[in-house]
């Protein structure tokens, strides 16, 4: 293999994100699919965040503690029709654009629940801004029934394999109910939206709780039945009861009905294998994960089934820390508290409501791994569209847990997915930058709390760094790395600080990888700037340098590791004045020496010369691109014979001519050949697992015992 390409190699490796990002994993002995324990792991089914029961503290007292006067409400099989139905056609396009909504719009069936209990919540949303701008703010004479309790319902009967969804809203009248439910895709929430602007009543506060948006929410329901009855009674005075019912088939019937509740009440006819949706159990899970923070109460089969306040829409300083860390179990799936609560709102350049949890447990196996199904939940007018959402958050921040809420946010048909990739992006920065900022924030006001953190999460940073493609990014992440320097033990330090004292004149960060801070100060690499002077940043993790490989620069500054500087050509000011190093070999036993090592070290060296920053070890090994060549040999070296390994690596062996062994060395070639050849090779297999360079340095021994026993030859 030619030296040429053996530097490309390397250099792709050293330049390769993936390649980096799995040595972080690779470095704590986790990965993304491959290690078999995490896949074991992963296969155990894990229920989401909101099917766990809830807090005591976060709950009413069930019905059992409580007495009978918790149980509450309004369903009643009390309507009977009267008189002729009306049959009409769906105003659609056609029936396959009702197969489309019903049976292929959405990703999962349990989803129409959801959108009838927003059809319920946007029908009370009506109701209410109705009355309060009426005439005299009560509705009184306008509207029947204007002082009712504004509450959704929900019934279950398995029996019968029905399900009910009862709301005391604004209810249709029968011009309302043919156009809202005989025309998919027209939506009743929109128009009424858009004649509040026409009015100029359409203010953002009162519209902010209208959900619906595309008109197809309702039909989600024929997903799962084989008929669905509606009965509605509009709350405007001397308005009749009505019935629409409808098998999905097409048509529809529309017939007057008496003992009919002002409101709308929506009975599910279910199918045979979505019985699961007649059981109350899985109804309150739904309820749970999808419309627990609806603005209106929910009931389910008597007992309110939504019971914690959407905290994140309320100010900040309203909120009290118990709040937050009840909120935090509930929406992280987790028995902890976070060490560090980020709770904003901002319109611009978005509209975003935003809860971040940043946990102060250590992560667990699924946050390290990338595959938790807990993290930041996406809402809208809160609304759950996502559990976790992709995209919201680049993946290192996968350890932060909470709620984002936006009116921007562009969803497709179904609420299920984002668009409009632009506007997402715009979201992410958005949201990365201020958890950047607020991290920086607690280091600077708490930064034992922060170092804490920093302890069990840095690899998250790090991760951050070897994954964006941004310089800025980087260099805002690696703001709050912190590293132990050679200038003082047991204390960390951050890169801006460690800039603030550098040398003046001094162009560069240096860095230096050791497991520990004793092989870090015997380090021969370190020598040279030690008697300078240069504080160097001590990385003992070993995927450190990579990281700050990768980062590349920082404010300006190239970030550059001992080994790097070390194979820089020796400066003028490390030699005498007069060229000549007392206690050095002579220069023409130098030009012995070099060619004699060359020739002895023939398939590993690529060059040999002196150096004169070494002083009290006798030689060192230096290859481009140090961090990536540890790396390859750690994992990938066992693949390759040793004579392409070297040729790969390419190392220049660099001796210290001053130094009593390499002295000795330059006599024994003349007075004891063998030895010499034999100390030779020591030495370099010394320098090369001083480098980091060798995967098994068991592998030395047998040289190693060569060696003493010829020394021990003469005595």
């Amino acid at each position: 293999m030619s030296v040429a390409n053996g530097l490309l190699r390397l250099q792709k490796l050293a330049r390769s994100s993936f390649a980096l990002t799995r040595c972080l994993h690779s470095a704590t002995g986790l990965s993304y699919h491959s290690s078999g324990r995490l896949q074991q792991v992963h296969h155990i089914p894990l229920a989401p965040a909101w099917a766990f029961p809830l807090n005591r503290s976060l709950t009413t007292k069930p019905a059992e503690d409580a007495g009978d006067s918790s149980y509450h409400s309004i369903i009643r099989d009390q309507e009977k029709t009267v008189g002729s139905s009306d049959k009409h056609e769906f105003q659609a396009e056609t029936r396959m654009l009702l197969d489309i909504v019903a049976r292929s719009l959405y990703s999962d069936k349990e989803v129409f629940v959801r959108e009838l209990v927003s059809n319920a919540s946007d029908a009370l949303e009506k109701f209410r801004f109705l009355i309060q701008s009426s005439a005299d703010g009560s509705g009184t004479g306008e509207f029947v029934e204007a002082d009712r309790a504004l509450e959704i319902h929900i019934g279950t009967n398995k029996q019968e394999r029905q399900l009910t969804i009862q709301d005391t809203g604004i209810g249709m009248t029968r011009e309302e109910l043919i156009a809202h439910l005989g025309t998919i895709a027209r939506s009743g929430s929109k128009h009424f939206i858009e004649q509040l602007k026409e009015s100029g009543k359409g203010t953002q506060e009162n519209v902010q709780n209208i959900i619906g948006q595309f008109g197809v929410g309702f039909y989600s329901a024929f997903m799962v039945a084989d008929r669905v009855d509606v009965y509605t009674r509009s709350a405007r005075a001397g308005s009749p009861g009505l019935k629409w019912s409808s098998d999905g088939s097409g048509t529809f019937e529309v017939q007057e009905a008496e003992n009919v509740a002002v409101g709308t009440k929506i009975v599910v006819h279910l199918k045979g294998d979505c019985r699961e949706f007649a059981d109350e159990d899985r109804i309150r899970e739904v309820i749970r994960k999808y419309s627990n923070f609806v603005g209106s109460p929910i009931y389910l089969n008597g007992k309110q089934a939504n019971q914690i306040q959407p905290i994140w829409l309320m100010e900040p300083k309203q909120v009290t820390a118990e709040q937050h860390n009840e909120f935090y179990r509930f929406v992280g799936n987790t028995f902890d508290v976070p060490r560090f609560t980020l709770h904003y709102k901002t319109d611009v350049p978005l509209s975003i409501r935003a809860l971040l949890y940043f946990p102060e447990g250590k992560p667990g196996l699924f946050e390290m791994s990338r595959d938790s199904d807990i993290g930041v939940a996406l809402y809208t007018r809160k609304v759950l569209i996502q559990s976790k959402t992709e995209n919201l958050l680049p993946k290192w921040l996968r350890f932060l847990k909470g709620v984002v809420d936006s009116e921007d946010i562009p969803l497709n048909l179904s609420r299920e997915l984002l668009q409009n990739s632009a506007l997402i992006r715009k979201l992410r920065v958005a949201l990365t930058n201020r958890a950047l900022r607020f991290l920086h924030d607690r280091s600077q006001k708490e930064p034992e709390s922060y170092d804490k953190w920093y302890k069990d999460y840095g690899l998250f940073l790090k991760e951050g760094i070897v994954t964006s493609q941004e310089q800025q990014e980087k260099e805002e992440i690696a703001r709050l790395l912190r590293f132990e320097t050679s200038k003082e033990a047991g204390r960390s330090v951050s890169l801006p600080e460690y800039c603030e004292r550098q040398a003046e004149g001094q162009k560069d960060i240096y860095y230096l990888a050791a497991p520990n801070r004793t092989l870090a100060e015997a380090s021969p690499y370190y020598e040279s700037l030690k008697k300078r002077g240069i504080e160097v940043l001590f990385c003992y993790e070993a995927y450190d340098e990579l990281v700050l490989m990768q980062l590349g620069m920082y404010l300006g500054k190239n970030l550059v590791s001992v080994e790097k500087e070390m194979r820089r050509s020796d400066s003028a000011k490390d030699a005498p004045a007069d060229g000549v190093i007392e206690g050095s070999l002579l220069q023409t036993q130098i030009d012995e020496l070099l060619p004699w090592l060359k020739q002895r070290l023939a398939g590993k060296v690529s060059t040999v010369k002196t150096t004169t920053k070494l002083d009290s070890h006798p030689c060192v090994v230096t290859v481009e691109e140090m961090a990536a060549a540890r790396h390859f040999i750690k994992t990938q070296s066992h693949n390759m014979s040793e004579e392409n390994r070297y040729a790969l690596l390419q190392p220049q062996f660099e001796i210290n001519a001053k130094h009593p062994i390499i002295k000795k060395l330059h006599k024994l070639t003349s007075s004891d050949p063998e030895l010499a050849e034999l100390l030779a090779k020591q030495l370099f297999s010394n320098a090369m697992v001083g480098a980091g360079l060798v995967d098994d340095p068991r592998m030395l021994l047998t040289s190693m015992n060569d060696l003493l026993q010829k020394v021990l030859d003469k005595h």
